[in-house]
């Protein structure tokens, strides 16, 4: 991966893949996640566009900023990247925390975006206490001490007994997540509040929603849709990460919608 520096001196890892010269979509991952979550969405993005990946600060390749971490900060590590490759606008897919990140973009820098793709998400927080308690139990025991719970979350039981290679890779990802960086980004969902906001959003959106997801339930998303003017609604039989659960679906679904948008580099 290569690596820019940000405005306020941390190193962000980023990857580039595809043409440069087209349009480009940006991919932001989930909490206790990295770029590779995406892996198997890129054959068929490759197809049309430019992907970048990046790894959040205090995740992956990326440096483990002193935290804790906000939406707007976050937010502002994308605009640093975007700046740093020289790219006007870019279509935005996030998941789970990645789509707080492309709502937080699209309300204060909506020329940088030319499609936002929203999944697995949330415009609010509806228990900050529980991300002050998933706080506490990282600092004090690692990632291991949470990571069973989250992963039952994020799969069904169904897919985890279909898929159990796919649900170990993701599992081994989070698991690798340094302890500081996840605990940082914890308190950048735990604050996030967006919801009030979301009527402002003018950018072209498509929320996808999955019918078993409990982290972001399907009316997180719905309510998202209902606030931005306009917006497409997919909801796919998935738990949080919908992307690797149904990842036909989603590659459909993301094809039609960021195909059918004017791009521009």
């Amino acid at each position: 991966m290569q690596t820019i520096t940000l405005d306020d001196g941390q190193r962000l890892a980023y990857k580039f893949e595809g043409a440069e010269d087209g349009p480009v979509i940006l991919l932001s991952a989930a909490l206790g996640t990295t770029h590779a979550l995406f892996d198997d969405q890129m054959p068929a993005l490759l197809e049309t566009h430019g992907v970048l990946r990046y790894d959040m600060r205090g995740h992956g390749a990326s440096e483990i900023a002193p935290g804790p971490y906000s939406i707007e900060r976050l937010g502002k590590d994308v605009l640093c990247l975007l700046d740093a490759l020289e790219l006007k606008s870019v279509a935005f897919c996030g998941i789970s925390i990645g789509g707080m990140i492309g709502m937080w973009l699209a309300l204060h820098a909506p020329e940088r975006l030319n499609a936002l793709i929203l999944a697995n998400t949330a415009a609010r927080t509806a228990n900050p206490a529980v991300y002050d308690e998933r706080i506490a139990k990282v600092r004090d025991l690692g990632i291991d001490a949470i990571a069973d719970a989250v992963m039952a979350n994020w799969f069904t039981p169904g897919f985890k007994e279909r898929e159990p290679d796919a649900v170990a890779r993701i599992d081994a990802m989070l698991r690798a997540c340094d302890p500081e960086g996840y605990v940082a980004t914890c308190a950048a969902v735990r604050d996030m509040d967006l919801l009030a906001a979301l009527p402002n959003i003018a950018t072209t959106t498509a929320v996808i929603v999955g019918t078993h997801d409990k982290g972001t339930p399907p009316e997180a998303g719905r309510a998202i849709a209902e606030a931005i003017q306009g917006a497409y609604l997919i909801e796919l039989e998935a738990a949080h990460l919908a992307n690797i659960e149904q990842r036909e679906g989603f590659d459909v679904a993301l094809a039609a919608f960021i195909q059918a948008q004017p791009a521009t580099g």
